[in-house]
């Protein structure tokens, strides 16, 4: 194979024009026949039996050129693009045969390549990281987290329903004095306050004690989901059965030993304390990255093709469609479900993948202006901390992950950690 011509046809649109000399398309045309002839029968011959000449003879010189050109072209135009040292992306190739005969191919083929970028003042970006200490409120409040959910039920028997409780009851509705459909439930169970059902509903039941039968009456709200009941009179004739309310545990050491492996209060309340911190800490330490992440971004200069867009977003979509099957569900169930199409999905991953493909290119350029090139051992340590992860052998991941794009992927993280490391932070109490 060698490389004719290199020639920009447009914005980050290469076309080449490749020769694969005679001896290489020779072999393939040859493997081509050898493919083929089983399926051909030439008079005189049996089937699969015909001499290579005879099958050109009788359908032309050329019967095996397509099988041999499908079979060199890819191989061939690899060749050429590292030739031509151009980074091609995913997209559309134009493929335009030149000629094809026993002095060998030729073919033009047009490809997208990754854009030209430039990038400056990467260096020293200011910004400000908002630090907040963990107060004993926070610390009560996750205590409270925790009762909560170890709190049981009790029945109410001497007083009236309260805001919060949970009211047990029948209910039967009615619109111009007539029922309608999903407007009778027994024995339902209506956690007061919660906004569950129509404005003003609940508010009616407080008050009220167990045994008690009333009337509640509201209005639908105008853009209520049941076109026919929106925005009009309704009556709901009540039976309250049952009021509970919750009861939530002491906070003692009593508690906290059912609650945690700790046998003291003090214990647990420090090492919730730890963790709330920890947790801010982390916070903090993204929110940060993100806005780093957002200036590296704003200081791409580059046009470039919609291609890169279009197959982030068809990355992004294949491990959201992942995401939905560990579920037990699918794309076509979620879209039904939501009532999106494709395209609306599509759409939503939209921004997502235009801020990833920019950083990428931005964290790429940085890495060839400051020379970040990963060592054998930056590498095996990658390949090591894979594996763990996944928790494969490490040969494994080895034969899954190519050696030169974990590279590029260790120099995009240290593009990104000098960004980092050289940044102007600020703190500022919250």
């Amino acid at each position: 194979m060698s490389l004719k011509s290199t020639t920009q046809v447009e914005k980050n649109r290469y076309q080449l024009e490749v020769l694969v000399d005679a001896e290489e398309f020779e072999k393939a045309v040859a493997a081509a026949y050898h493919k083929e002839s089983k399926k051909i029968t030439i008079p005189g011959f049996r089937k699969g039996k015909a001499p290579r000449k005879f099958i050109e003879k009788y359908y032309g010189e050329n019967v095996f050129y397509d099988e041999a050109i499908n079979s060199v072209y890819p191989g061939a135009l690899e060749q050429a693009i590292e030739e031509a040292k151009l980074e091609m992306i995913e997209d559309k190739i134009d493929f335009d045969l030149v000629s094809a005969d026993k002095e060998g191919l030729v073919f033009k083929a047009t490809i997208t390549t990754k854009p030209e970028v430039e990038i400056e003042g990467y260096k020293g970006i200011p910004a400000t990281k908002k630090i907040s200490e963990v107060t004993d409120a926070d610390v009560d409040a996750e205590i409270e987290k925790v009762r909560d959910r170890n709190s049981r039920m009790v029945t109410v028997e001497d007083r009236e329903a309260q805001n919060g409780d949970t009211a047990v009851i029948d209910f039967d509705g009615y619109v111009d004095g007539e029922a309608f459909s999903g407007g009778k439930a027994e024995n339902y169970s209506l956690q007061l306050g919660s906004g569950q059902f129509i404005p003003g509903f609940e508010d009616q039941v407080i008050g009220h004690k167990s045994g008690d039968e009333f009337e509640v009456n509201v209005k639908f709200p105008e853009d209520y989901g049941a076109k026919e009941l929106a925005g009009k009179e309704a009556v709901f004739k009540i039976k309250l059965h049952e009021i509970k309310m919750k009861e939530l545990p002491q906070v003692d050491d009593d508690f906290v030993k059912d609650v945690s492996e700790f046998d003291t209060l003090d214990a647990y309340r420090a090492d919730i304390r730890e963790k709330l911190t920890k947790a801010r800490e982390e916070k903090v330490t993204d929110d940060l990255d993100n806005k780093l992440i957002d200036e590296v971004v704003s200081k791409l200069k580059a046009e470039i093709p919609e291609a890169m867009y279009e197959n982030r977003i068809n990355d992004d979509l294949r491990d959201f469609s992942y995401r939905l099957q560990s579920q037990g569900l699918n794309v076509d169930t979620y879209m039904k479900y939501t009532g999106q199409d494709k395209d609306a999905i599509r759409g939503q991953f939209r921004p997502q993948a235009e801020r990833q493909v920019k950083l990428r290119l931005a964290l790429e350029k940085i890495a060839e202006l400051e020379g970040i090139v990963p060592s054998d051992e930056d590498v095996e340590q990658e390949y090591t901390k894979l594996a763990e992860n996944y928790k494969m052998d490490a040969d494994k991941v080895k034969s899954l992950i190519r050696k030169e794009d974990l590279i590029q992927d260790i120099a995009v993280e240290k593009a990104f950690d000098l960004v980092r490391d050289s940044a102007v932070v600020a703190e500022e109490k919250e």
